[in-house]
């Protein structure tokens, strides 16, 4: 049989992160493609414990159906959170538990956009929002990402000849893939270009906790006058990122029809996890737990921007987060991006190349993510000085 797929979807490609993760399983890879958290950061004694706990005493409410807007107890800390870190949520706003950021990304735009609509987005942005927003019809317009954050000069040149943007997608604090940080008079911009030309900010914070270095930024919500920022983030990078617990923080209009959309998706967050991940904050010092997370991410990237200075090429360029997971490297022009980067998988090296993270899917790239979470210290010891003198060889 031949198979008609629908218009939305015809054109989609896979998660070219999630394609590497097939040929991870190779006895001696070495993985900084992964964008996941680090296996040591998961409080696993204290989730078993309480987990079990659930089940022995609160097994029915733990297995039955349950509210769309979320666990109450987990909305209420959620919230109070939000507020003692980020200084965020008004009595103006609410607040929805989603399944992972990346279901909160998706609904926002579901609930924006109709087919043929503008996104404006950085250039290069995270991979699964860009597939969120083609799955739904809506027009990517990227944005140049420069040092400190989105170039407003040319955001506001993209909101006067695209009249139809709906809304723009940051990722300020850590970008993912670049690892870079917004500053405080480019989110203000963003802001302000925003208010004027009427559009929804989605602001994507799922790093916003992992800062190891540099002084912390408001966000661009804490900005918000007049209710038009949606702020997404997520217990991914901070508890697990396995349980999918996601929140969505914005103007309550704005929320209540994304709870009807969510309904229409998968009716509730798993309330299991919803319910473990408020046990755990009500009963654990998340603040401590976060605290290891950070030193761990501080030795990590510190010891993989240490290794690329001594090992890589002075022709290649580099990023240095003070926070999140992620550093962006730029090849040389002599270098051509796909042939590094299948050279590196051949040595059973895996990166990210940087087209998977383009707006517009043709554009070339020359740039590759390297991931510092997930690999041994001497795992990016040996995978650094396996690109450094494949760079070397290509030149």
């Amino acid at each position: 049989m031949e198979y008609q797929f629908s218009d939305k979807m015809v054109n989609m490609k896979p998660s070219a992160i999630r394609e590497i993760f097939k040929s991870l399983g190779t006895p001696g890879a070495i993985s900084f493609a992964a964008g996941n958290p680090a296996p040591e950061s998961f409080p696993v004694s204290d989730m078993a414990r309480i987990g079990a706990d659930i089940f022995a005493n609160q097994a029915v409410q733990a297995l039955q159906y349950s509210v769309t807007e979320g666990y109450p107890r987990l909305r209420e800390q959620v919230r109070k959170r939000l507020l003692d870190k980020f200084g965020i949520g008004t009595e103006n706003d609410d607040l929805i538990i989603v399944t992972g950021g990346q279901q909160g990304i998706e609904l926002s735009c579901k609930v924006l956009c109709n087919e043929g609509d503008t996104v404006i987005a950085e250039n290069p942005s995270f991979i699964g929002a860009l597939n969120a927003f083609r799955s739904l019809g809506a027009r990517i317009q990227g944005v140049e990402l420069k040092d400190d954050g989105m170039d407003t000069e040319a955001l506001e040149k993209c909101l006067r000849e695209n009249p139809d943007t709906k809304m723009i997608y940051v990722i300020p604090t850590f970008q993912n893939p670049a690892g870079s940080t917004t500053s405080l008079q480019t989110r203000k911009e963003i802001y302000r270009l925003a208010s004027k030309y009427d559009v929804i900010i989605l602001e994507d914070n799922p790093y916003g906790e992992l800062r190891f270095a540099g002084e912390d930024i408001p966000t661009i919500k804490k900005l918000d006058t007049d209710g038009r920022v949606l702020y997404c983030g997520s217990f991914s990078k901070v508890l697990s990122a396995g349980m999918r617990i996601g929140f969505l923080l914005g103007p309550k209009e704005l929320i209540q029809k994304i709870v009807v959309a969510k309904q229409v998706e998968d009716v509730h967050t798993n309330i299991y996890f919803q319910m473990l991940c408020s046990r755990y904050m009500d009963e654990c010092d998340m603040d401590a737990h976060v605290e290891e997370i950070r030193a761990l991410y501080r030795k990590k990237c510190g010891w993989m921007l240490e290794c690329l200075d001594k090992y890589m090429p002075s022709c290649v360029k580099y990023t240095r987060p003070e926070g999140g997971l992620f550093l962006w490297c730029t090849l040389p022009e002599t270098i051509e991006l796909t042939d590094f980067v299948m050279a590196a998988k051949d040595q059973l090296v895996f990166v990210v190349p940087g087209t998977a993270f383009n707006c517009d899917e043709s554009a070339p790239s020359r740039s590759f993510r390297l991931n510092y979470s997930m690999p041994s210290m001497e795992e990016i010891e040996k995978g650094i000085r396996i690109l450094g003198e494949l760079v070397r060889t290509m030149m």
